[in-house]
């Protein structure tokens, strides 16, 4: 039996009408009200062990490179677990290509040594990301009243008008590069998150706890039903 009150019950909102993400494609994180994000994963230097002249000239680099941006950014520190799921799988397979019984055994108790290593030392490892947005009231090639409209229905416009995407597309592409050109003076690199990269961080952010034992399929994997 059934009772009517839990049958006459409707599933609750997804939660994803609750963030503020509306697509993710082309590299891109295409954002509800419209604007669009490009995400650049940095590396790091240790600026603690460089010697003083080294510290002002990356200081003075570091300044050189905000004065000539003249549009916003988000500097992201991201700390996590350190994943060791993909090297403890290396040492599975080199495992069952071994004919010796000895070396099997060895490698099962280093197995076993590191993952009680990083679970019991909390080992943390900490990725930098920049993300470069825009806007389509930035976009030049559009008369104002486009660009307005843009604004009051953002998401819209954007799907339905593949090449008004591909305009802002190309204009956010450009901020990508000025960003890589003047951080690489700093010795730093960048590479930009692809499509999959990007759901994967944002799947990770969103779901600390869940990402940690139900790891993400890749998109190509996926079946979507239209």
């Amino acid at each position: 039996m059934r009772s009517k009150k839990l049958a006459g019950n409707k599933p609750s909102n997804s939660t994803q009408l609750f963030l503020d993400i509306a697509e993710i494609k082309n590299d891109t994180v295409i954002m509800k009200d419209g604007t669009l994000r490009a995400v650049m994963m940095v590396s790091s230097i240790n600026f603690a062990l460089k010697s003083e002249e080294e510290q002002e000239a990356i200081v003075s680099g570091y300044v050189t490179f905000l004065n000539y941006l003249d549009f916003p950014i988000q500097i992201v520190i991201q700390s996590r677990r350190l994943d060791i799921e993909n090297y403890t799988k290396r040492l599975e397979e080199a495992e069952r290509d071994l004919t010796n019984d000895l070396l099997k055994k060895q490698i099962v108790n280093y197995k076993a040594y590191i993952k009680e290593l990083v679970e019991l030392g909390d080992i943390m490892t900490k990725t930098f990301y920049i993300a470069v947005p825009f806007s389509p009231l930035e976009s030049h090639s559009s008369s104002f009243w486009t660009r307005l409209a843009s604004v009051f229905s953002p998401a819209k416009i954007i799907q339905l008008k593949e090449s008004k995407f591909k305009k802002f597309l190309h204009d956010l592409n450009q901020r990508v590069e000025h960003v890589r050109m003047n951080i690489s003076s700093l010795g730093l690199t960048t590479a930009r998150l692809d499509t999959q990269s990007l759901i994967e961080l944002y799947y990770n952010v969103y779901n600390p706890i869940v990402s940690q034992n139900q790891k993400l399929a890749d998109i190509k994997k996926l079946r979507i039903e239209q």
